[in-house]
């Protein structure tokens, strides 16, 4: 139910499992990058559950409640691209879920995160470990496939950066902050949401 008092009224937007898988991601893929090169069991630890974490997301992309759910967030290029050019003008519409720039950044995301948990699950393959370690990619060349992991780790650092310059700007252009709504699951109530008909109830249902 939407809550009222001094403060701006406001609606459920996320999820508990969402919020906090969120910052569970947040807080092992930076230990497992900050641990790379003098905690190797640490790193590999961590990489584990970076790795369970996005295999939950995906399944709760879906089966998870309303907003969780990739077919009510994903938006065409077409889309995606006129969003941003009314992001640079200063004048953008408001989601109840993610934006289509955010949309696009989240499946960029897992998409690299991804690539870094298989291509580190190959590295310790070759050393024998893992639960690769019987498969053919345990013949795979190790210094190749190190390399190919630090790629996608920093690549994947890199598009965190840009979604977190993205979550600044977006939050002052749009007047909400989204770093707050993602700790509380809460956004302010907005009469003119692009992704809810106007006579659908803005709460997440399961």
């Amino acid at each position: 139910m939407p809550v009222h008092g001094t403060q701006s009224p406001t609606v459920k937007v996320w999820d508990p499992l969402v919020r906090v898988f969120h910052w569970s991601l947040v807080f092992f893929f930076m230990l497992a990058f900050i641990t790379e090169d003098d905690w190797l069991g640490l790193h590999v630890q961590a990489g584990y559950v970076v790795s369970y974490l996005v295999a939950f997301r995906l399944l709760w992309g879906l089966v998870g409640t309303r907003n969780a759910r990739f077919s009510s967030f994903v938006r065409s290029p077409a889309v995606i691209l006129n969003y941003l050019k009314r992001l640079l003008k200063f004048k953008v519409p408001h989601y109840l879920g993610h934006n289509p720039l955010g949309a696009a950044m989240v499946i960029i995301l897992l998409l690299g995160i991804t690539l870094v948990s298989l291509s580190g699950m190959a590295l310790i393959a070759t050393e024998g470990n893992g639960p690769l370690a019987g498969s053919f990619v345990a013949s795979w060349d190790a210094d190749w496939m190190e390399e190919i992991h630090e790629f996608f780790a920093n690549f994947t650092l890199l598009m965190v950066t840009v979604h977190v310059s993205g979550v600044i700007f977006s939050s002052l252009v749009e007047g909400e902050n989204l770093v707050k709504a993602m700790l509380t699951g809460r956004k302010k109530i907005r009469s003119n949401w692009e992704d809810v008909a106007p006579s659908a109830t803005p709460e997440y249902k399961s």
